[in-house]
């Protein structure tokens, strides 16, 4: 099994995770402003939502995210260190990973699901409408 593949892998589910989380309030936003329907969508919204709960909460609670933890065992498992790093390990790590005490992120995780919360009370998520 190659694991540094499957490390790469769950490293870019990771990325896409933040991105969502990250990029999901600029888009409620934005795209309320200029009309764009998918944006309140309650399945949308709901997990975009729960993503940045869990996210505070797994900070709160002093914990990483579980897919950390895979990346980092499935790198074990590959036999990588820190100075054997795929080309995509290096970059997506130098983008999403920062060097801070934990309780920092959990004031910004949390100020930032604060956020959300604000903006799915001011631009409510509406159910899909049945089509014909």
């Amino acid at each position: 099994m190659n694991y540094a593949l499957l490390a790469d892998l769950v490293l870019m589910l990771h990325l896409g995770v933040v991105v969502f989380v990250v990029l999901g309030l600029p888009a409620i936003l934005i795209g309320n402003g200029r009309g764009w329907g998918w944006v309140n969508r309650l399945g949308w919204r709901t997990l975009h939502l729960c993503a940045i709960g869990v996210v505070a909460l797994q900070a709160w609670l002093g914990r990483y995210c579980p897919l950390t933890y895979l990346e980092i065992w499935l790198r074990q498992q590959a036999g990588q260190t820190i100075y054997q790093t795929s080309f995509v390990q290096h970059w997506v790590e130098w983008l999403i990973y920062y060097q801070a005490p934990l309780w920092v992120f959990a004031l910004l995780y949390t100020a930032y699901g604060l956020l959300v919360a604000w903006a799915w009370w001011r631009y409510p998520p509406r159910r899909r409408r049945a089509t014909r």
